[in-house]
């Protein structure tokens, strides 16, 4: 559904599959050179989870919040193929699609891609790989900072999910346990049975709390983990990007002077063949021209965009653990309520005998 200001005529509603958000995450790469694309959610490799009512909801979510991040974007908001992905019908959509001629012609490529920058840039940050590249102290900085962040973030997130399995694990456990103590208290007829009914059903009723709130932390705190660890790996995608623009740059610069060498060289020896170099020349000085300010658009952009990730990453990780922490307390107190409730009863029953 579309209702940007900017965008004239009435709201709508259209259609989109999940590979039409690859092809806009693909287009934008692209096209903004410098600016993190904000990342969109793997398709799940084990088919049976593919179409799972959770899976299909997870990934709702983080496409939509794929979307409003670009959106709220005041350069990729203003992109026509964020217009045409917003307001196109489903035929012009698999059109284009189908007539795609950028790098990414699937989903694996741009993940394939995030892989192989991990393996170049380790290289280069652990010293095994010495290629053509800046030598400044601060960006140096900022790519350990991006590879490290990636790590705690991953590892939080695996924890997290680990978190959500116990969870439901416990809520498991304790309505097979609530079953069982039923049927005990059926059993029994005097005070006791009754006692082990009402404990059984509070087991019953504290499994659906723990259900609920795995559900609610998978939703509000490892997802959002999991999301920002996509982040960083589209960070990492873009100093791959940075990288190939400064060896671009400096590559154009040496053939340069070779070409310069070499015309000095024709134009002494009055060769024939000097008007041809000169146009060669100064092919490749617009050329070079050009690559150094692909490469300085690039720089500027990215130091702008690392500092917008770090505010909305504070804000973000803020409200999760926020979150977090809030439904961890919520938890603990109705557990503690519901056994609380029991205490007179089975004290009673204990004190009896």
């Amino acid at each position: 559904m579309t209702n940007f200001p900017e965008y004239q005529g009435p709201e709508k509603i259209v259609i989109r599959r999940y590979s039409d958000f690859v092809w806009l995450r693909d287009r934008l790469f692209e096209k903004y050179k410098g600016i993190f694309i904000p990342p969109i959610p793997e398709k799940s490799a084990v088919e049976k989870f593919r179409f799972s009512a959770e899976f299909i909801e997870m990934r709702r979510q983080a496409l939509d919040v794929f979307v409003n991040r670009i959106a709220s974007h005041h350069e990729l908001r203003q992109s026509e193929d964020l217009r045409t992905f917003l307001q196109a019908e489903e035929e012009t959509m698999e059109r284009l699609r189908s007539h795609e001629t950028g790098i990414f012609k699937k989903p694996s490529d741009l993940m394939q891609i995030f892989k192989d920058v991990q393996s170049k840039v380790s290289d280069v940050v652990l010293g095994k790989e010495k290629p053509v590249e800046e030598s400044d102290a601060e960006y140096e900085k900022l790519k350990r900072y991006i590879f490290e962040l990636e790590n705690h973030l991953a590892e939080a997130q695996k924890h997290a999910y680990r978190l959500v399995k116990r969870h439901r694990e416990l809520g498991q456990s304790l309505s097979d346990f609530g079953k069982a103590v039923k049927l005990l208290g059926a059993s029994e007829g005097n005070a006791l049975g009754k006692a082990f009914s009402e404990l059984g059903m509070k087991s019953e009723i504290l499994s659906v709390k723990l259900q609920k709130e795995a559900q609610e932390l998978l939703m509000s705190f490892e997802e959002p983990l999991k999301d920002y660890v996509r982040a960083v790996q589209s960070i990492k995608a873009t100093i791959a990007e940075r990288a190939n623009a400064f060896r671009r740059q400096c590559e154009l610069a040496e053939t340069m002077k070779l070409k310069e060498i070499n015309l000095d060289k024709l134009m002494l020896i009055r060769s024939d063949k000097v008007a041809e170099a000169e146009r060669e020349y100064h092919e490749l000085k617009a050329e070079s021209e050009q690559a150094t300010k692909t490469f300085e658009t690039i720089v500027k952009l990215m130091n702008e965009e690392i500092g917008r990730f770090q505010e909305q990453k504070t804000l973000d990780m803020g409200i999760a653990f926020h979150e977090f922490a809030k439904g961890q307390a919520r938890l603990a107190n109705g557990i503690a309520d519901a056994w609380r409730s029991l205490l007179p009863k089975l004290e009673a029953c204990s004190s009896s005998q």
